[in-house]
């Protein structure tokens, strides 16, 4: 597949937060393992952040019962504190967040190269799932 032939998948959510509380949320080892898994049945026991242009990322996603589990892994190429982070995975798919504050709400867009192996909805259901938890995580988190 070349570049221009990428399949690109965008979701999105609003959040009731403020942008302090959303970025930490999203950046923050001990907020990540709370909220990025897409299943009741999946949990992320442990994640690392070295959140800047060339650090790098990890979030370990376990299936509660041992049965499977896969680390994800990659590196910053843009960091804008409240506003934008864009990084590649390490199997070299890439991804944006954009996040946009208005009042006491922050919309958040993130626009991810789909892989090849699961359908592009599958793709698109499993990722705003996580959205969707962490839209939960930082609304009943005080």
């Amino acid at each position: 597949m070349t570049a221009s032939q990428k399949q690109m998948i965008t979701i999105e959510t609003t959040v009731n937060a403020s942008i302090e509380k959303v970025w930490k949320m999203w950046n923050a080892p001990e907020h990540i393992t709370k909220w990025a898994t897409g299943s009741p049945d999946w949990h992320t026991p442990y994640a690392e952040n070295d959140l800047r242009v060339g650090g790098k990322f990890l979030s370990r996603m376990s299936a509660k019962d041992d049965s499977a589990s896969f680390d994800f892994i990659g590196t910053y190429d843009d960091v804008q504190k409240h506003k934008i982070i864009a990084y590649t995975m390490e199997d070299g798919r890439t991804a944006k967040i954009v996040f946009t504050a208005s009042g006491k709400n922050v919309k958040i867009v993130e626009t991810f190269e789909a892989e090849t192996e699961n359908t592009l909805e599958l793709q698109r259901t499993g990722w705003q799932m996580i959205l969707d938890n962490f839209k939960k995580h930082v609304e009943t988190t005080l």
